[in-house]
């Protein structure tokens, strides 16, 4: 019976649908130049039945409503338009023109803390091929970020040093999902390199404070990487080092995908034979990339990177105990691959989402001298770290002319190992999931003043613990020249790996903790930048150790005496003066940073200068085209006023002792040419050309000598200068590159 139930009551709904037909509505929607507008929200208001527009303004659906219904045109930035529609079975093709509204967000954009590359925003004052042809980066990316104001230049680690936080402070994000592991593998008194290529991305965003509640995990600031979407066209690329290195790439590209693929090899050995090493006493290295994309559907874009490194680094570290330096090596292998996925949905909703692996194993040995005996033996550390990260944001830029809506949410598995091997085995070991979670507007109050407000959630499950960060953001605009903005905002981050994996209690610990207020003064005018900014940052809940003794830095600490009860601040200005419009074919910016900070954090017994620290930070960069001879010149010059440090014999106080001022005089060349038909390039570059002897620090024996002191030795650069002289070719190359016009 109930069968056929079900049946008559099927039968009875047929002809009810054969009388209620699909009306299809087309159409197109275009801006008041005739430009076609893609991702336009178009749907009949009262009902689920809509679409968005593709790249080229089109949109189309069915519905099986019936009678007259408004359609709703709609997107962030323009004037929402409506339009009665009959919906009677026949299909109808509509034309749409949208009007700019002038309070847009496009009008004002929020500068504080954030500078860009890449895109055409008001606060674009760095560009991805500056990273390639500023003198001294050595084409890295925190090599040329190092020469903004904000930073402060720690020639022995070569990362990014923000605002007087460490460099654990400062996260990178590459197509929106955090990176492990940015810089390769390198110990102590050695810089690291970053582990990507700056011609991999697109756009980069730095920020130095008040950043976005997308971003979490960092207490001092954000660099956003965003990755090329499909290869421009096919071509083969050859680069030869006098390092010692070889690199070969290929890309090709289809109508809507793209493959390349890359590998290189470095060996120093020959080159440390012409220029003697302090420190270095073998480098090798070898790797290679590959790059998948995508294009799916009219907007939609699929990337899969993958990358792998091979690294060997031998060292003779500074030591007061042995003649000519401890010897010292890592061997490390990294595995980093990443997927995304972005995609416009319906009704003015699109999607980016992603997944990233990492796998990095580094085994570092150190030689050591029994004091009896005088017998050396080696011992070896060796940490694995694996992680897995993901992600995913839906935005909606059509929820209304004046605001638009962002959420997301991330998680995170990862694993952490250590194993020291010294006469026995020790192992040390953490486990961490973590989820997160963000909501964020934009919105114009007026024709002049936008702003963002966002919050964001974490739940660590090391920590067992919750955290809330509320930010807020505002940008008002002074004339078309010229705005102000400012932002205010918490910011955590969990305790970094070397202490979770020796806590005793991590639970005991708590998210460090900082909150940043900062005010932005920006004008912009025919490629003519000043930026002033004005920041402040307070540091609450920092890892210190409790010193139930005397305080020695030379004496470790007991893991279970770490307390989440640091504290600590950093206050001061940024300048940023830039300017390629003055003098033609020159393009020069000056940065200058002065910063007032201290903390008390890990072993310091009080509140005090870090001795990653500089109180004047100041960068002079220039780059000069000239076309007879179709070379750019460039040069780098870098102060840092004197850096604290530790003295055990000074027993005025703690971090008293002051380094010399760091100063750095570096030089490059760029000769653009052909060879056999390929566009060349070759590139001859110098860092530090007047071989001043910059010191990084000392390192002190850990007991007192004869006269009472304990003995130490400068830590200085591994050599006084590098030269080298780079030759890059592309083979194949369709389009046809103008060698008298400035590489841009």
């Amino acid at each position: 019976m109930k069968r056929l139930f079900l049946f008559l009551l099927l039968l009875a709904t047929l002809p009810l649908a054969a009388q209620t037909p699909a009306t299809t509505i087309t159409g197109t929607v275009r801006d008041a130049g005739g430009r076609a507008l893609p991702g336009v929200n178009v749907f009949l208001k009262s009902t689920f039945d809509g679409a968005s527009t593709d790249s080229l303004g089109r949109f189309r659906f069915s519905t099986r409503s019936t009678g007259t219904l408004p359609l709703v045109v709609t997107i962030l930035g323009y004037m929402p338009q409506e339009q009665p529609v009959v919906l009677d079975g026949k299909s109808q093709e509509l034309r749409f023109t949208l009007k700019e509204v002038r309070n847009q967000l496009g009008d004002v954009v929020i500068t504080s803390g954030t500078f860009e590359a890449g895109d055409s925003k008001r606060s674009t004052v760095f560009s991805a091929r500056d990273v390639q042809t500023t003198a001294g980066a050595s084409a890295d990316v925190a090599g040329a970020f190092n020469t903004l104001p904000g930073t402060t230049r720690n020639g022995e680690e070569g990362k990014l040093f923000v605002r007087g936080g460490a460099a654990g402070e400062t996260k990178q994000y590459l197509d929106g999902l955090l990176l492990q592991s940015p810089y390769n593998a390198s110990l102590s008194g050695v810089p690291a390199r970053g582990r990507f290529a700056p011609n991999l991305f697109k756009g980069m965003a730095f920020s130095t404070g008040g950043y976005s509640a997308e971003y979490g995990q960092a207490l001092s600031a954000v660099v956003v990487l965003n990755s090329e979407d499909l290869a421009p066209e096919t071509q083969t690329g050859i680069t030869a080092l006098s390092l010692g290195s070889v690199g070969l790439s290929h890309q090709h590209r289809g109508e809507r995908s793209s493959v390349a693929v890359s590998g290189d090899y470095m060996n120093m050995r020959p080159y440390f034979g012409l220029v003697p090493q302090r420190l270095l006493t073998a480098f090798e290295s070898g790797g290679g990339s590959v790059a998948l994309r995508r294009k799916v559907g009219e907007m939609g874009m699929a990337k899969v990177y993958g990358q792998f490194t091979r690294q060997t680094l031998g060292v003779r570290l500074p030591d007061p105990q042995w003649v000519g330096g401890r010897p010292a090596g890592v061997e490390s292998g990294n595995t980093y691959l990443n997927t995304t996925y972005r995609n416009a949905l319906r009704r003015g909703w699109s999607v980016q989402t992603g997944l990233a692996a990492t796998r990095d194993l580094q085994s570092q040995h150190l030689t050591v001298r029994d004091d009896a005996t005088g017998e050396e033996q080696r011992q070896v550390a060796r940490e694995l770290e694996q992680s897995l990260v993901g992600r995913v944001v839906l935005t909606n830029d059509s929820a209304s002319a004046t605001w638009n809506l962002k959420v997301g949410a991330e998680g995170l598995l990862q694993r952490d190992q250590q194993r020291y091997q010294a006469g026995r085995d020790t192992l040390f070991q953490f486990h961490e999931q973590r989820v997160a979670g963000f909501a964020e507007t934009n919105f114009t109050l007026s024709n002049k003043l936008v702003g963002r407000v966002g919050a964001r959630a974490e739940y660590s499950g090391i920590l067992g613990r919750w955290n809330a960060a509320p930010r807020v953001a505002l940008a008002y605009q002074l004339d078309e020249k010229t705005q102000l903005s400012g932002a205010w905002g918490y910011f955590y981050q969990t305790p970094a790996n070397d202490l979770l994996l020796r806590a005793a209690q991590p639970r005991s610990l708590r998210f460090e903790r900082a909150q940043h207020v900062q005010l932005t003064y920006l004008r912009t005018y025919q490629d003519r930048t000043l930026r002033v900014e004005a920041y402040s940052k307070a540091y609450g809940q920092l890892v210190r150790y409790d010193q139930a003794q005397p305080y020695n830095a030379l004496t470790p600490y007991d893991p279970a005496t770490y307390r989440s009860a640091g504290t600590g601040y950093a206050r001061g200005v940024d300048v940023l003066l830039r300017d390629k419009k003055t003098l033609k074919y020159f393009d020069y910016w000056v940065s200058y940073g002065f910063l007032d900070t201290k903390r008390q954090q890990r072993q310091d017994p009080v509140l005090a200068v870090p001795t990653f620290a500089a109180r004047h930070n100041l960068s002079l960069v220039g780059k000069y085209w000239v076309a007879n001879i179709h070379t750019q010149f460039g040069a780098t010059y870098t102060y840092n006023s004197p850096r604290a440090y530790y003295n055990p014999n000074d027993l005025s106080g703690y971090n008293t002792g002051r380094l010399p001022s760091f100063q750095d005089l570096s030089v490059n060349a760029s000769y653009l040419t052909s060879l056999w038909g390929n566009f060349t390039i070759v590139h001859v570059g110098c860092t530090n050309v007047l071989g001043r002897q910059n010191v990084y620090g000392y390192r002190y024996a850990p007991t007192r000598d004869a006269s009472g002191q304990f003995a130490s030795v400068a830590v200085l650069p591994s050599a006084p200068r590098m030269a080298f002289v780079a030759l890059l070719i592309s083979i194949n190359k369709k389009q046809p590159v103008d060698t008298t016009t400035a590489p841009e």
